[in-house]
């Protein structure tokens, strides 16, 4: 049960937490008024790294899931 619990809860946890991080960078590039391009690159350097979490997890899905070979 506690397996079956966590394999639903930890990507809802984790996809939340990746829309406040969002929400984040929007309330800073608004207070620093930062203007278009400013936003733009906010979100390409500070979203690179929740990017990254998604790329790393749909590899290892892929890899565990034999659909590269």
């Amino acid at each position: 049960m506690q397996e079956i619990f966590e394999a639903w809860v930890t990507p809802v946890m984790v996809g939340g937490l990746m829309l406040f991080m969002s929400f984040i960078i929007w309330d800073l590039a608004r207070k620093s008024r930062a203007g278009k391009f400013g936003t733009i690159m906010l979100f390409i350097v500070l979203g690179a790294g929740m990017l990254g979490y998604v790329i790393k997890v749909v590899i290892t899905y892929l890899m565990e899931s034999g659909a590269g070979v």
